[in-house]
């Protein structure tokens, strides 16, 4: 089972330029509990990035660059498939 409502949807985040971000997903129910990946316009982040952590469904960046900035989608999965989290955006100053 996995349900198509995320539970908490990322929301748009904004910062300065070296500070760090978190963007936050609760993923749907579903059984077996569904892993959390993440992509941003579109590909797969990977976290071969010291940068970046994956955590409980946190996005955490360290220290954000201009190349952070993009448009972010919370990816839930399971055997059943896996959804799509509305869209959120992270914009870099």
């Amino acid at each position: 089972v996995l349900r198509d409502d995320f539970r908490q949807p990322p929301g748009d985040v904004v910062v300065a330029a070296g500070e760090p971000a978190v963007l936050e997903c609760v993923p749907p129910r579903g059984h077996p509990e569904p892993s959390i990946s993440w992509k941003k316009n579109g590909v797969r982040v990977s976290d071969k990035d010291e940068r970046l952590t994956i955590r409980g469904g946190k996005l955490m960046v360290a220290s954000t660059h201009k190349s952070d900035a993009g448009i972010y989608v919370c990816v839930a999965t399971n055997v059943v498939g896996e959804r799509d989290s509305e869209p959120a955006e992270l914009v870099v100053f």
